[in-house]
């Protein structure tokens, strides 16, 4: 049964069904665009003293965003703003593409310009720290330390890595098979240590538990024979994080910003570099260029004539 076209939160569903139908985006991605969407009619709604369902889609333009805007600056940040606005224009776009509306209304508001913030990163002798801290032969321990291991040896993102199974991991081409953005496959290798790691963790689940991984089955599991999740993992991070003293905050992103400024610092090709996180865009990789201030300075000291 087609949607109503008059009204927005039947548009809103449709759309959304889209984003994971047709983009193949991520659940946490939809939730997100979700998120945002529904926010955007709910203060809508208060401005035009009715309730959210009733809101329709000719009740949504330009003004209607412009207002939703100035709600927003009281409490977000200007990249939190720029993201909600994205949502909204991929929103109307799709609306445009299907024939319910003409036009754009999002389309010729302007984003907040944002400064580029600086990416979160460990030095090497931290991430050392942090990794050797890991080193009981629990089954906890054996599979913590080759989780963060896999982060830093691959630069995988955190999601990337609840998402393995079993058999994308290949131990004699010391690969693995990456399932990212938009579905996007990739191959990514992986370190001995991060392998040896993953293999001590294995073995020991099996032998301990008498749990046998199954080639289709997740990688990591949690306690309950489940698979691990992103919070599981962040709230892994932090606790050694705390324990070997690290002093800035650690999340699992700060791996792959460890990951990415490692490589560069150790004269790792930038579009090399590019393929291994699997950026699509090559100034999201520069980025890293810039974090290490260290690198630098040494290499001004020994290039420039006169210092």
């Amino acid at each position: 049964m087609p949607p109503d076209v008059d009204s927005a939160r039947p548009l809103i569903r449709l759309f959304l069904e889209s984003l994971s139908s047709e983009k193949g985006y991520s659940d946490n991605t939809c939730r997100s665009y979700a998120h945002d969407l529904g926010e955007f009619v709910s203060v809508s709604a208060a401005s035009l003293e009715q309730p959210p369902e009733a809101v329709r889609i000719a009740d949504l333009d330009a003004l209607a965003i412009r207002r939703y805007l100035g709600w927003l600056h009281r409490k977000n940040q200007k990249s939190s703003i720029g993201r909600k606005l994205s949502a909204l224009r991929s929103f109307f776009k799709f609306l445009v593409r299907r024939g319910i509306l003409e036009g754009n209304p999002a389309e010729l508001i302007s984003t907040p310009r944002t400064e580029t913030p600086i990416p979160v990163f460990l030095t090497v002798d931290e991430m050392f720290r942090l990794l050797d801290s890991i080193s009981g032969d629990s089954l906890a321990e054996l599979r913590d330390r080759a989780l963060l291991e896999l982060l830093y040896s691959s630069g995988i993102r955190v999601s990337e890595l609840t998402a393995l199974n079993v058999f994308d991991v290949d131990f004699q081409q010391s690969m693995i098979r990456v399932c990212g953005k938009g579905n996007r496959e990739r191959l990514t290798p992986v370190g001995r240590k991060s392998l040896t790691a993953l293999n001590a963790y294995r073995q020991c689940l099996e032998k301990q538990d008498g749990v046998v991984l199954q080639e289709n089955g997740p990688l990591f599991l949690n306690l309950r024979g489940g698979r691990l999740t992103s919070r599981s993992v962040a709230r892994i991070l932090d606790k050694w994080a705390v324990r070997c003293g690290l002093p800035i905050p650690a999340f699992p992103h700060a791996m792959r910003h460890s990951f990415a400024t490692h490589m560069l610092d150790a004269g790792a090709d930038l579009r090399a570099v590019q393929e291994l996180l699997g950026h699509q865009r090559l100034s999201t990789t520069q980025r890293y260029t810039h974090v290490s201030m260290d690198k630098l300075m040494e290499t001004y000291d020994r290039a420039h004539p006169r210092k």
